[in-house]
């Protein structure tokens, strides 16, 4: 076989491979883009207050797993939307808002089954009048999502820790994982 022969054998080669993977490469970005969807969905929830989004993100028989050493592992979607509906209705009470955002670091996907680990940064924004100033809060977040019969992922097991927001705000960005880029590092946090 001439060199040319071998040549163009290897390029066709290389094509029929490229054209075979390519759905496979498709597949995996709609995945990651589906599995982002819910950290869009856990961010306009907390921006707005609003529960009903949260009602889309978890399974029946959810499990969140707080930061605090004083509460109990929460097991329902109920209970879970009701921890939320007790926290927001402190934000309400005190005419106050808060932004959450998300920076996926490790994510790791099967079949039927998903686990995102990453860090979430949270800012407090006082009512104006309180004259406080705004407040953060950083931590770091496992969350195991299954894939519904109706192909949708939601968060079956949700946990957190408290961490500094340094990290939040150090973590790289991979390509299609979920990084959420509205906070930009305030003086407080940048000299912690």
């Amino acid at each position: 076989m001439s060199l040319q022969k071998s040549a163009t054998f290897l390029i066709l080669l290389w094509l029929s491979l490229l054209l075979v993977m390519t759905p496979c490469f498709a597949q995996n970005k709609q995945e990651h883009q589906q599995l982002n969807l819910n950290y869009q969905r856990l961010k306009a929830s907390f921006q707005h207050l609003n529960i009903d989004t949260l009602e889309q993100i978890y399974v029946d028989d959810a499990v969140y797993i707080s930061e605090s050493q004083d509460k109990d592992i929460i097991i329902g979607k109920q209970n879970v939307i009701n921890l939320y509906q007790t926290f927001f209705k402190k934000i309400r009470h005190k005419k106050a808002r808060i932004d959450i955002d998300f920076r996926v670091v490790a994510r790791q996907i099967s079949a039927n089954q998903a686990t995102d680990v990453g860090y979430y940064l949270m800012r407090f924004h006082p009512d104006a009048e309180s004259g406080d100033t705004v407040s953060e809060f950083a931590g770091k977040f496992v969350s195991v999502l299954t894939r519904s019969s109706d192909g949708h992922w939601q968060i079956n097991i949700d946990s957190n820790t408290r961490s500094k927001p340094e990290y939040y705000y150090s973590a790289k960005p991979v390509p299609n994982w979920y990084y959420g880029q509205q906070f930009m590092a305030t003086t407080q946090s940048a000299n912690q």
